[in-house]
């Protein structure tokens, strides 16, 4: 009985259409939900979340949110997806076809011209590839988690990663999602270890799972972050064309953070009057989308202060700029991040501007205790180096356990690196991107490392900050790759880390652990210098040798 009570109170309240079908000029189908008040007195703005996740019902509540909130909800499905007689193409279409939707939108009887796009992961992204054709009745964003195809995944800092190998066949499989297909740990744990107990090329991993997977071989066509990958989001100069107010929300253990931030940096740095704000905190992909954030996050636990409601902040922005209503209380500032630990939020105008000093680390090959190093201030008087060597054929072993699971606790990886501080005499907090230099020389012409940056607790226990991995030979260029010359010594710049904030006590220490990345979860890079995706293990024949040269060093962005 309940059920149908609530039915009818929607009835009465909400005008619903889900039946229409938007028309591109290419020649492309769309379908979409529309969601009006019935005590609407006239045209209303529009909030738009646009969706290559088609869950009939979630995206009916989604549109009846916003509907409730006083404005016409609209939800449109990608290229292909529900009503949509076309295949489905993840990303190929989105700069176009948001464009389209907006247009058909704000032409509506219903429509007073003006629309706000909001959304999640690929929501995000589909935002913000609706700003690089930028339509004058979008007049803002509100993008969480937001992915960006390219940066983040597929390929992290050109590094491919299998993180959601099976991510394209629960969207492209069926009109709505494969959720048999997708929600099978026990294949995707599986090809993984078959993968890479393997020996076969990364352009094979489909072979080995045994359903061939086109999307993952187009996207292996561009290991670069070439013109494919920079059509299908705002790039460069495209930034500067941005004049809308937009709201960004991550997390520090976000997985997308890497593409989140990156459109914020850029945004700002071809437009500096660009309106671009920043939520960022204790969060993870799902729990920064979400209306209430869990109260441990991976053996962490949040401050209570670090709870807000990811729909209602949505909704208090969108008022602020389609109604004039106040500017969310809790952007004090354009970057807005709470500081773990101390229970309180912060408030900057830039990302620099969340640190006052920077604290520069070298990475010494004083020994530091059992299996560490010294990490301190001072660059050593004499040159010197450490010497890893890694069987690349080795599959007993797994290098760079980078992950943050568990956040608090974890063991450091055994395969790595470590350097360590000395205690903290006084409280600091860590605020923002870690950023360096590995100065190293190898015996092959690429490789890739990681950097993964702990808190040592005064009782030992490690709580994981933030990391980094990157391809060596893309560190200067992600769009231009400069393979390494074997025997000569290279500085590979650290860049796109993760950004966090946490108080540090008096007593504890900074550790960073080093390593390169050899295990069943990424490309194996060889370093023959060909494509990474066509190297094996019949590349291996000669071990890996690198020497992390003392001079090394890590730039920590800090507050006292």
């Amino acid at each position: 009985m309940l059920p149908g009570l609530i039915a009818a109170e929607k009835e009465q309240r909400y005008e619903v259409a889900d039946d229409v079908l938007i028309h591109t000029p290419d020649g492309g189908t769309l379908s979409a939900l529309v969601v009006r008040p019935r005590s609407a007195q006239g045209p209303l703005p529009t909030a738009l979340l646009f969706t290559i996740y088609t869950d009939e019902t979630g995206n009916r509540q989604a549109a009846e949110t916003a509907a409730a909130h006083g404005y016409v909800g609209v939800v449109a499905d990608t290229r292909g997806k529900r009503l949509s007689p076309d295949p489905v193409e993840p990303y190929e279409h989105e700069v176009d076809d948001t464009y389209a939707v907006i247009d058909w939108t704000s032409r509506q009887p219903w429509s007073n011209g003006d629309v706000g796009m909001y959304g999640g992961s690929y929501s995000g992204y589909t935002a913000w590839a609706a700003t690089k054709r930028l339509h004058p009745a979008l007049k803002t964003i509100v993008a969480y988690v937001a992915a960006m195809p390219g940066l983040g995944l597929p390929m992290w800092n050109n590094v491919f990663l299998n993180a959601n190998y099976g991510w394209g066949f629960y969207v492209s499989n069926n009109k709505s999602l494969d959720n048999d297909v997708y929600r099978d740990p026990d294949r995707w744990d599986a090809l993984n270890n078959k993968w890479y107990a393997s020996g076969r090329p990364y352009r094979e991993i489909d072979k080995v799972d045994g359903t061939p997977n086109p999307l993952l071989q187009r996207w292996l066509d561009h290991p670069a972050y070439d013109s494919y990958w920079q059509a299908k989001a705002p790039y460069r100069q495209d930034y500067a064309r941005i004049d809308i107010p937009v709201l960004s929300i991550t997390g520090y253990y976000d997985d997308g953070q890497i593409s989140a931030l990156h459109y914020l940096t850029e945004h700002l740095k071809y437009n500096k009057n660009g309106e671009h704000y920043l939520i960022v905190g204790p969060y993870d992909h799902f729990s920064a989308q979400s209306r209430r954030k869990p109260r441990e996050l991976r053996g962490y636990t949040l401050d209570p202060v670090a709870q807000f409601d990811t729909q209602e902040l949505t909704f208090q922005w969108l008022d602020h700029v389609l109604r004039d209503g106040a500017r969310p209380a809790l952007l004090k500032d354009r970057v807005n991040y709470q500081v773990m630990g101390a229970n309180v939020w912060r408030h900057a105008r830039s990302l620099d501007a969340m640190s006052t000093e920077i604290l520069k680390l070298y990475l010494t090959n004083e020994p530091a205790g059992e299996k560490r190093f010294r990490l301190t201030g001072r660059l050593p008087a004499k040159s010197a180096s450490l010497e890893q060597v890694v069987d690349l054929a080795d599959r007993g072993a797994s290098h760079n356990d980078y992950y943050p699971a568990p956040i608090k606790g974890k063991e450091a990886s055994s395969t790595g690196l470590a350097f360590v501080s000395e205690p903290l005499d006084e409280p600091i907090s860590v605020n923002g991107m870690f950023s360096g230099a590995l100065n190293v020389t190898i015996n092959k012409r690429d490789v890739d490392l990681g950097a993964v940056l702990y808190e040592v607790q005064p009782d030992g226990t490690l709580l994981q900050l933030s990391y980094y991995l990157g391809r060596a030979s893309f560190a200067d260029n992600m769009s231009h790759r400069s393979l390494l010359k074997p025997g000569e010594k290279t500085s590979i710049e650290i860049k796109r880390s993760l950004l966090v904030s946490r108080q540090l006590q008096g007593g504890s220490r900074l550790m960073v652990v080093v390593d390169v990345n050899l295990n069943p979860y990424h490309q194996i890079n060889y370093g023959t210098g060909r494509d990474v995706s066509d190297e094996s293990i019949a590349d291996a024949e000669e071990p890996l040798e690198i020497a992390w040269h003392s001079d090394s060093y890590l730039e920590i962005p800090i507050s006292r």
